[in-house]
């Protein structure tokens, strides 16, 4: 039986001010490049969740070795390359982001073989695009069940350099698994992008990532080129959260009062989700960058509705949503047709419980129509095993007071701590 957790109404919010957690996006995609570095790299102050953690496994049975430095907060990882195939089996739950990134690095292993394996969301989130492309650079890939999804066996081969094209509108993970292996092909990889290019934000932060490990890659709007190298070693710290933060930022607005300070927020990230400042400006928040790190949010009164293009920040489709449930007027969101593809099909399941607690919300194929309120009705809430369902209905939660949460628990795949702040937000 799943549990459910009630949401007390909070009262008063005046002034906050909290560290938050660090971005699981960032660590991953630090995970795959200190792995594949030789020698040892440390990250600092990586995101500990369900997501990051079936990762790191799933890398340390590749031959990769892991010790984790609790009291000064980092891992300190002995990358190796290749990575060693050696006929075990690989779970990543409902990990989208590492499931894609772990396919591509395994297939540059030697040995026998891997099967990669999760939940079964996980094995109804197409890959297709992901796997032709590797079998293009001669990749060897059973899908076990059916054809381009998990689960799915890497056989050891030697792959190829070849010139790859990828749909812009699918997945920005098929174009950051295959930048974060190309450095190891014989000629590098080049990649062009056709069609509408759908979170270009998140291929930025892999190019980081790789800069911070040595690679530098050649990029233009819809073309990478990366050359033939090694990531070198590297001591990489894992700035906050942007999509996490959104939650807390985006209180003031969902209360109709507060002020909110995150101090270790990077106001210059180049994480898409720091979009969300921009969102709360037009919806009348007032927001100061503090310096070295961190910023502040204040808000009276009641937010006002949006119109907003989530091509690029998908992740912000359900904190978005409960900011329009409060909002006044009618919010658009739209752009954002992969959101169908993500932990559930986000915007059918974010619109079905909105509903549920008396929010005229309607489907869009790109997104949702929301009709701002006052009047919400109890409810309990359905997170359908996504984490971000769960921690924006908690928001709202604290306005009305009316709302439960079902399997709170699936917050450990990105905010394991996420109770425990909201409950420090009652004194």
């Amino acid at each position: 039986m799943k549990s459910v957790k009630p949401i007390l109404p909070l009262k008063g919010l005046k002034k906050i001010e909290i560290e938050l957690p660090s971005s699981k996006s960032l660590t991953q995609r630090a995970l795959i490049c200190a792995s594949l570095a030789e020698g040892k790299s440390q990250l600092v102050n990586p995101l500990i969740s369900e997501d990051t953690l079936l990762l790191k496994d799933a890398l340390v049975a590749t031959n990769i070795e892991v010790k984790v430095v609790e009291e000064e907060k980092l891992w300190e990882i002995k990358g190796s390359f290749p990575p060693l195939l050696s006929g075990v089996k690989v779970y990543l739950g409902n990990n989208g982001t590492g499931s894609r990134f772990f396919l591509s690095y395994a297939c540059l292993g030697k040995g026998s073989f891997i099967d990669i394996y999760g939940k079964p969301r996980l094995h109804e989130r197409p890959v297709k695009h992901l796997v032709e492309a590797l079998r293009k650079l001669n990749a060897k890939i059973e899908c076990l069940e059916k054809e381009g999804y998990f689960p799915i066996r890497v056989k050891s081969n030697v792959l190829r350099s070849e010139n790859i094209v990828l749909p812009g509108d699918v997945s920005s993970q098929f174009v950051s698994s295959l930048l974060l292996i190309g450095p190891y092909l014989p000629n590098g990889v080049e990649i062009l992008i056709e069609g509408p290019f759908f979170s270009r934000p998140y291929v930025e932060i892999t190019l980081e990532v790789m800069k911070e490990f040595g690679v530098e890659v050649y990029a233009e709007e819809r073309y990478f080129k990366v050359s033939p190298g090694r990531y070198k070693p590297s001591v990489y710290e894992v700035e906050a959260d942007a999509s996490s933060s959104s939650y807390f930022l985006g209180l003031p607005l969902i209360l109709g009062e507060g002020e909110v300070v995150v101090k270790n927020y990077n106001y210059f990230s180049k994480q898409g989700d720091t979009k969300f400042i921009e969102f709360i400006k037009k919806m009348g928040a007032c927001v100061e960058p503090l310096y070295p790190k961190g910023v502040r949010v204040a808000f009276k009164g009641r937010p006002k509705a949006v119109e907003l293009d989530l091509k690029d920040t998908p992740d912000l489709f359900p904190t978005m949503c409960v900011l329009g449930a409060v909002a006044e007027g009618k919010t658009i969101l739209k752009g954002a047709p992969h959101l169908r593809f993500k932990e559930t099909d986000r915007i059918k399941a974010m619109v079905t419980e909105l509903q549920k607690i008396g929010v005229n919300a309607q489907e869009l194929p790109d997104g949702a129509v929301i009709e701002g309120t006052q009047d919400f009705q109890p409810a309990e809430i359905e997170t359908y095993d996504d984490h971000r369902i769960a921690m924006s209905f908690a928001l709202l939660g604290l306005k009305t007071g009316k709302i439960k949460i079902i399997n709170p628990e699936c917050v450990t795949k990105s905010f394991p701590d996420f109770w425990e702040y909201l409950e420090a937000l009652y004194g």
